[in-house]
């Protein structure tokens, strides 16, 4: 960690563009961006462009707690690089920032994901919470 940010990162065994178009496709968006069984991504909105915006609702199965990930991209170099500045939340002094990088590896793609930690949860806890996402993705995506 450095900077106070936040790193997770897995390798995906799949071909570039399949990766890419499973982490910005909303058809797949809602069949991972979750971290554990009992809940669910109902619905996704992606428009994956400088200026363009992201809206993924993450809630329990049953919807009896839930948000809306969402925020505003800062840069996106198609196949290599996506940044964007997430809606800020409660007690948040300023937009939280995310770098995903993709990079073509001998053993897949690897998926390395940097962002500003939060202030309600611990840093482990966050930590944790995305990598199983990013785990949820490596899944998902060699799956089909």
């Amino acid at each position: 960690m450095e900077n106070n940010k936040v790193t997770v990162q897995t390798i995906v065994n799949a071909p570039i563009e399949k990766v890419w178009d499973c982490w910005s496709n909303p058809q797949h968006i809602t069949g991972w961006a979750f971290a554990s069984d009992d809940w669910e991504a109902p619905s996704a909105d992606n428009d994956l462009r400088v200026g363009g915006t992201f809206n993924t609702r993450m809630q329990a199965k049953g919807a009896s707690d839930g948000f809306n990930f969402n925020g505003v991209y800062t840069n996106v170099e198609e196949y290599k690089d996506i940044e964007y500045d997430m809606e800020k939340g409660p007690g948040d002094e300023k937009a939280r920032h995310v770098k995903i990088t993709f990079t073509q590896t001998p053993d897949g793609v690897q998926i390395v994901e940097t962002f500003d930690p939060e202030n309600e949860n611990t840093l482990e806890l966050q930590r944790s919470g995305w990598q199983t996402i990013l785990d949820n993705f490596k899944k998902y995506t060699e799956s089909l």
